[in-house]
């Protein structure tokens, strides 16, 4: 995780909390949980580290390890604080975490730790409560050499002393803390500091130094959240080919009226034939009205395997056209929506320091600017998994998996894969939702307890099967329905040339079998 190859750690994490389930050990439990925690903070994924660290506290919970419950407690103060804007949250766990460093008497965690709380307590406008941890700090700080301590705690002095409008030891102290993180590789910290002081310079109407921290803080926030972005997708090929399978059928219907309209008039000279000799041509008359059925119904059953083909072939264009939407439309709402409602928040606090107006309205406004950017980050998550696109297909299904089971269900995933293995990115997507469809099935109709799924590559194929104790049905009896239900997915497996199989009996529980043909990534031009 250090070396920040978060996917490597993460699969020796999952091992090693397996293992330490299996030792029944809580304090390997905890921390297992706390790594896999600290890996999706390092990746941006707040509600997933969120989840993985509250389930760390409650094993930590079960020891006597103050060293693991004050590491867990810092990082949901860190959590609540700082990502989730939560802030009594966040300082109720930096206290605990206060507590926990006390006990163990380690000096450089009780002054981090007292800084979080001071730079909460700051943020909200408290002074007069943070002002006790500040104090702390400043007396002993000398005993520190973390150029993070000193660095957030002269930018913290600076905050006091600009809210107490002491316009010399602020500036001091700001540019001492923008001095030291220059110098240092703490870029959030310097980031802060420019943040900061670009609030204290507008409050005393020196806009033009204002707006150089300002630009300095928006460039370092840049370079620390820049992510790689998702290529842009265009669906309009998609629709062309929608088009172009309308009129290859129109043009099919077309030719079999003409084709009809022949045999009819072929019909007809045969019956003036037979008025003049009957004798002879009854037998030829029967054998051409056979010969035509036969052949009309050839057609038609010819016709409508071609519309089934055609009709499958629309489904997945339409759902490939969906994902692609998908991944276009959270892309948007990542890259653009959020980041106008930060800079529009910033802005915002910007002004209302500007003109000393801190009135309902305008708090009221930057919290909702800051609540829906969150709401814009968990929506673009949700449309495109960034797990998927980051550790691909086999990755993405264990948690999946480990985030659906609860106490109703639980499912079970495995996998003769290695987790490491990647495809097509396409193909990768195609395949999760696929099977992200038939959990959500199992979840919403199936009334199971348990649900296994299983992943096997066999001669460049790859091998579902999804299974679950539940209450089964009849098959002949699960109808067409709008949306992607199974009908759907076996004519898209179709059209991959795969197969689907569906297995169920009225309180027996339902097996699917899938097999569809591996489509891999495509080898990197030498």
């Amino acid at each position: 995780m250090r070396a920040e190859n978060y996917e490597k750690s993460l699969i020796l994490s999952r091992h090693t909390l397996r293992k330490a389930i299996s030792l029944k050990d809580d304090n390997l439990i905890a921390l297992s949980y706390n790594n896999i925690a600290a890996n999706f903070d390092q990746l941006a994924e707040s509600e997933k580290a969120l989840f993985y660290y509250k389930k760390a506290i409650i094993y930590a919970n079960k020891t006597n390890n103050y060293h693991l419950k004050n590491w867990i407690s810092n990082n949901l103060g860190n959590i609540y604080c700082f990502d989730k804007r939560e802030y009594s949250k966040g300082i109720y766990y930096y206290k605990k975490s206060l507590e926990y460093s006390i006990k163990i008497a380690d000096s450089s965690e009780i002054a981090f730790t007292k800084l979080n709380i001071t730079w909460a307590y700051f943020d909200i406008g408290k002074f007069n409560l943070g002002l006790p941890y500040l104090n702390y700090i400043n007396k002993h700080y000398k005993k520190y050499e973390d150029e993070s301590i000193i660095v957030a705690l002269n930018m913290l002095n600076g905050m006091y002393h600009a809210h107490l409008n002491n316009t010399k030891r602020a500036t001091f102290y700001f540019e001492k803390a923008i001095k030291l993180g220059k110098n240092g590789n703490e870029k959030s910290d310097l980031s802060f500091s420019h943040q900061e002081y670009s609030k204290f310079l507008f409050k005393i109407k020196n806009y033009k130094k204002a707006y150089e921290n300002l630009h300095a803080y928006n460039q370092i926030t840049d370079e620390l959240n820049t992510e790689e972005k998702l290529k842009k997708l265009n669906i309009a090929g998609i629709n062309l080919e929608i088009d172009e399978y309308k009129r290859e059928i129109d043009d099919i219907k077309t030719k079999y009226k003409s084709d009809q309209q022949i045999l009819l008039e072929k019909q007809s000279k045969n019956k003036l034939i037979s008025i003049v000799i009957i004798s002879i041509l009854l037998l030829i008359i029967v054998f051409s009205y056979f010969h035509f059925q036969n052949k009309q119904l050839k057609q038609t059953n010819k016709l409508k395997n071609i519309e089934s083909k055609i009709q499958e072939n629309i489904i997945t264009a339409s759902i490939n056209g969906q994902e692609m939407e998908r991944k276009k439309i959270a892309s948007f709402l990542h890259d653009n929506i959020s980041a106008l409602l930060s800079s529009a928040a910033l802005h915002l606090t910007i002004f209302s320091t500007k003109n000393n107006n801190d009135s309902v309205e305008i708090t009221k406004t930057k919290a909702i600017l800051i609540q829906t950017h969150y709401k814009i980050r968990d929506l673009s998550h949700q449309l495109l998994p960034s797990l998927l696109a980051r550790f691909g297909l086999f990755y993405a299904l264990n948690d999946l998996c480990e985030m659906n089971s609860n106490s109703n269900i639980f499912f079970e995933y495995s996998s003769d894969v290695s987790a490491e293995t990647r495809y097509n990115e396409d193909y990768e997507m195609k395949m999760y939702f696929i099977i992200s469809e038939l959990l959500n099935n199992i979840i919403k109709h199936s009334q199971a307890s348990i649900a296994k799924i299983n992943l096997k590559e066999i001669n460049s194929e790859l091998h579902i099967l999804v299974e679950d104790n539940g209450v089964g049905f009849e098959i002949k009896q699960y109808p067409t329905i709008e949306g992607f239900g199974l009908n759907q997915i076996k004519a898209r497996i179709n059209t991959m040339e795969g197969k689907f199989t569906v297995i169920s009996k009225p309180k027996q529980g339902t097996t699917i079998k899938i097999i569809a043909p591996i489509e891999y990534k495509a080898k990197p031009a030498v």
